[in-house]
């Protein structure tokens, strides 16, 4: 063979060179830093670069020899360079699992399964595959749960909050999501069934319910019944069909045997009220508020009891039967009512009226019907269409009331077999059926009201006319009496004037005795005193006295006076008369 000449190959720490001698067919590597020189039988098969992994690196490789073909991983911290015998078949990414992730892992070659939780890096062997994506782990509350079913056993469990839920390889969450716990305040209570065993068993309040995988709630969440004076509770044991009434004072929670049929109230009773009970054989009970005994008049609903409902008629026709009466009331009361019926003269009258009327036997009353005021007004029209019917209008018009009185006066005994007592009846109006008839009638109402009350105003008249004669009398009467007083009063006057005057006089007649013999002389002298008396007393005012010269000496001065205005330079001339009266 011709010489050839090769040249020498550098290589760096990171080379190598996969060479294979021809002549022996071995294969090796040569690694860097160097300057190779082949052999004469060497040949390269191939070159590459070292892969340099590190610690924290998530990159791994994928190994296989070649001659056992077993395959293995690399990882670091590693500065790799293949064997001879080795081959890198791929680079890979390892799986970054947080502290809320996992991933299920299955290796291909035992058929193992396994659920890997991080935090950490996961480096797939070279038979390991991955089952699932990575997940999260689900995170559950204080007061939340799951149920996990392992699907190869087929068993379930109970994980409570707080904490991360890790499902294993074969486990799976019931429904993929957490259930909340039931919380239970101090007065609820909640039923829970074990579908297993078939037990039931209360939970009572406080507290937070977390059902087992065979639990279940048989009904919702429930409130104690707070038993008091007001208030019992009646109870059915559900093993022994047995009824009984809770009455103690408490909170009551029923066992697990036991379920609340119903929350009853005290019943209390007014005086005039009456109760009727009705048991599971159909027997009546009857409670009065008149009663003396306490337990009459305040009771709770026995067991095996029900408050009998009566179903009364309502309505002035009474065409609806769903009056609801649980209490009877005894007192006297009103009830209307409205009906049609037909004179003797073919008019068709729509009556209306009340009843007063009164339950005297509450058990008769129920014996003998079911419907009292149906059966009251239903006979009440009967008796009132037999009536009317032998009447015309103008007699019934005249007559209704003592129509009304007929209807129930001899009827005693219906009434009495029903346990009612009728005290009166009376037709508070009435009108015609037909409108035409109607108008006709309200013509003739009308006509008859005008006239009364041009009756009535007549007599307002004369009454207000013989009140005012009446008060001209007593007016006239009054006038007499007390012109008669006056008279009485001036005639008094006068008296007390004379008395006085007569004991001037005698004063007067008296202190003259002893200068003055003649009793005419005195007299004289009284009169001129009086004289001057009067004519003092008349010249204080503006009157003018006029004397005769026979009755007084009289002497006249005449003085004229001139007055002058400086405004106007006008002369008025006055003239003064002066009376000088001379003994």
């Amino acid at each position: 063979l011709p010489a050839q000449v090769r040249h020498g190959e550098s290589l760096t720490k990171l080379d190598f060179v996969k060479v294979k001698n021809s002549l022996t067919g071995e294969i090796r590597v040569e690694k860097g830093p160097q300057m190779l020189f082949l052999g004469a039988y060497d040949e390269v098969l191939g070159r590459g670069k070292a892969v340099t992994l590190s610690e924290d690196s998530r990159d791994y490789l994928l190994v296989e020899n070649t001659l056992t073909g077993e395959k293995s991983i690399k990882k670091g911290p590693l500065f790799y360079i293949p064997s001879a015998d080795e081959n890198v078949l791929e680079k890979r990414v390892a799986i970054t699992l947080k502290v809320d992730e996992y991933v299920i892992v299955k290796d291909e070659a035992t058929g193992r399964v396994w659920n890997e939780k991080g935090p950490k890096l996961v480096f797939l062997q070279p038979t390991h595959t991955l089952v699932t994506s990575c997940k999260k782990a689900l995170a559950l509350k204080s007061n939340q749960y799951v149920h996990i079913v392992n699907q190869i056993s087929g068993q379930v469990r109970l994980e409570k909050g707080e904490k991360l839920i890790f499902p294993g390889e074969n486990e799976v969450i019931v429904n993929d999501q957490a259930m909340t716990a039931t919380s239970l305040q101090v007065y609820q209570y909640v039923k829970i069934i074990n579908a297993t065993t078939g037990e039931v068993r209360v939970q009572k309040g406080e507290a937070l319910v977390f059902l087992s995988p065979t639990e279940s709630f048989i009904s919702s969440v429930q409130s104690a019944v707070e038993i008091n004076e007001q208030t019992a509770a009646l109870v059915r044991n559900v093993r022994t069909a047995q009824q009984y009434l809770v009455t103690e004072n408490c909170l009551f929670f029923p066992t697990a045997d036991e379920e609340i049929v119903e929350i009853r109230k005290l019943q209390k009773l007014a005086d005039y009220e009456v109760m009727v009970l009705k048991n599971n054989f159909g027997a009546f009970s009857f409670f009065h508020g008149s009663s003396k005994e306490i337990s009459g008049r305040t009771f709770f609903v026995p067991p095996h009891h029900e408050i009998y409902t009566l179903k009364w008629s309502r309505g002035r026709r009474r065409e609806h039967k769903d009056l609801d009466i649980l209490k009877i009331d005894c007192r006297p009361q009103f009830m209307s009512f409205e009906f049609n019926c037909r004179t003797s003269d073919n008019v068709e009258l729509v009556l209306e009226g009340t009843f007063f009327w009164q339950v005297i036997d509450v058990p008769i009353m129920i014996k003998n019907t079911g419907d009292t005021t149906g059966d009251i007004c239903s006979h009440a029209r009967s008796r009132f269409i037999q009536l009317i019917s032998k009447v015309t209008l103008q007699e019934f018009m005249s007559s209704f009331n003592q129509l009304a009185l007929q209807a129930h006066a001899n009827d005693d005994q219906f009434y009495q077999q029903r346990g009612v007592k009728i005290h009166s009846l009376e037709v508070t109006g009435y009108r015609c059926a037909d409108e035409s008839t109607a108008k006709i009638l309200e013509k003739i109402v009308q006509e008859t009201t005008n006239r009364l009350n041009r009756l009535s105003i007549q007599e307002s008249e004369n009454e207000v006319k013989i009140h005012k004669l009446k008060g001209d009398i007593e007016q006239a009467k009054m006038n007499g009496e007390l012109f008669e007083i006056k008279h009485q009063h001036e005639r008094e006057q006068a008296k007390v004037e004379g008395v006085a005057e007569a004991e001037k006089i005698v004063a007067f007649l008296e202190r003259l005795g002893t200068q003055t013999t003649s009793l005419e002389t005195k007299i004289d002298l009284w009169k001129l005193l009086r004289k001057n008396e009067a004519i003092s007393a008349v010249s204080q005012g503006s009157a003018h006295v006029y004397f005769t010269p026979n009755e007084c000496n009289l002497s006249i001065e005449n003085h004229e006076h001139t007055n002058t205005d400086n405004f106007d330079d006008k002369k008025k001339k006055s003239e003064k008369t002066k009376v000088i009266p001379t003994a």
